[in-house]
């Protein structure tokens, strides 16, 4: 078979939405000719209208065509394409796509297969992690029996916190106080695994009562190269799912900093990674310690604050080195300034229990200004499925200073204006308005804890 990179790089492009055309613009800007694969509900998306050529591969249910590696790759290669991105979500971390790319003679715009297995599961990441030398929470292996999860959390104490090795999302993740609600959530964990992934291995890990999600941006050479663009703090979330992500952290102290990202840049250079990645770790405020968590091999929702800050178009990055037509960055020459924040737009309601809310956008008026970056495949008109991820847009600003940065994005919000659709925008004005946000005095249970009771209190009044 001949050599992909001798040929004329046309990209496929295996997702939908705003990542697929921020991939389809960041492609054209290489001169890179481009082919998305779509399902029907997408076939007049603003990414469709972008691209060079589109594929229909099925109908809107994801199982029969964004999610069918063996209809994804097929396309790509009857459309002649040389490499395949995989975006977020969808088949980004499956390494079964990496691998039939590889036979198939595609580039996989993305880490080796052998490297998306070994982190994908969460357990082999820990033992990663471990001999990489980077802080663990206490907790387990692979567990057996809920017999052998009641002996592991007697040993390193309770809360203890359950979680899928397959999993991502929040699912299968149960806080148990005791052994009577861990014996419950064992079973509960066990089932909600296996029912999503197809896997019910569950892992234990020590609880943290006030818990920062912070991650490091990062991209490796292939060859044990590994440079960082920052981190980030992710920790608003509702039910594990961020939803404003900050870089960079500043939480964290200069030392602190300095030993979280070479904690993520030792773990990545250990394997040999390539391309795109993201260390996650668990912060211990109180206690003033981070702890790993997971490793996602693909390029991530909240990739814009690192871009923002570093100036580094992250997914020009990602294809240039798959092409070999771009060089990792020294780590001296990734110049971090300011800070930025990305805000989650999305097609919910937070008055009705965040009730999915797809339908026709009749009025769309994004915000703009200085310091103002939105990235979105909708506009007027638009229809958003009820079949996908309720996301519509990503807010994003920057300022010379978390201050400025939080100004602007209450402002930004203020003049954001969406209509035919409920969003969570109203939400969105509430975090950022709120003392405690301004003050950074947060946690990952902040807002279900302390801002979600009283904000659907006062709108249901």
């Amino acid at each position: 078979m001949a050599d992909p990179v001798a040929r004329q790089p046309r990209l496929f492009v295996a997702n939908r939405g705003e990542i697929a055309l921020r991939v389809i613009r960041a492609a054209h800007a290489l001169d890179i000719e481009t082919v998305l694969g779509v399902s029907v509900a997408d076939r007049d998306s603003a990414a469709a209208r972008e691209a060079g050529r589109i594929v229909v591969l099925g109908p809107a249910p994801s199982r029969d065509s964004y999610l069918n590696i063996s209809l994804v790759v097929h396309a790509a290669v009857a459309t002649g394409c040389t490499l395949l991105h995989p975006g977020y979500g969808f088949l980004s971390e499956r390494p079964e796509l990496a691998e039939l790319c590889a036979e198939e003679g595609l580039i996989f715009v993305g880490p080796r297969a052998e490297t998306v297995r070994a982190v994908g599961d969460k357990i082999s990441a820990k033992a990663v992690a471990e001999a990489a030398g980077v802080p663990l929470t206490p907790g387990s292996g692979k567990l057996e029996s809920v017999d052998h999860a009641l002996e592991v959390a007697e040993g390193i104490g309770y809360p203890v916190i359950t979680k899928a090795s397959a999993g991502g999302g929040g699912r299968g993740m149960i806080v148990a106080r005791d052994a009577e609600e861990l014996r419950r959530a064992f079973d509960q964990a066990s089932t909600t695994a296996r029912e999503a992934f197809g896997d019910d291995t569950l892992y234990l890990e020590a609880y943290v009562e006030r818990a920062r999600h912070l991650e490091v941006q990062l991209f490796g050479d292939g060859e044990g190269g590994a440079v960082h663009f920052g981190e980030r703090d992710c920790s608003i979330q509702r039910r594990y799912q961020k939803m404003i992500e900050e870089a960079p952290a500043s939480i964290l102290s200069d030392e602190l900093r300095a030993g979280l990202r070479a904690a993520a840049v030792d773990l990545l250079a250990s394997i040999d990674y390539c391309n795109a990645g993201t260390v996650e770790f668990l912060y211990d405020e109180a206690r003033q310690k981070f702890y790993f968590m997971e490793v996602n091999a693909r390029i991530q929702v909240e990739h814009p604050v690192s871009e923002q800050i570093s100036s580094h178009d992250l997914i020009k990055l990602q294809l240039g080195l798959a092409l070999g037509t771009a060089t990792l960055p020294r780590q001296d020459d990734v110049v971090l300034a300011g800070h930025a924040i990305e805000a989650r737009i999305l097609a919910e309601d937070p008055e009705r229990d965040f009730m999915p809310c797809p339908g026709r956008i009749t009025r769309w008026v994004p915000a703009t200004g200085p310091g103002v970056r939105v990235d979105s495949a909708v506009q007027e008109g638009s229809m958003v499925p009820p079949y996908y991820d309720s996301m519509v847009a990503k807010l994003i600003v920057t300022g010379s200073s978390r201050e400025q940065a939080v100004a602007r994005l209450s402002d930004a919000l203020k003049r954001f204006k969406v209509e035919g659709i409920a969003t969570n925008i109203p939400l969105l004005q509430a975090i950022v308005d709120h003392p405690g946000y301004r003050a950074n005095a947060v946690s990952t249970k902040w807002l279900e804890n302390t801002l979600l009771p009283a904000f659907q209190t006062e709108r249901s009044e």
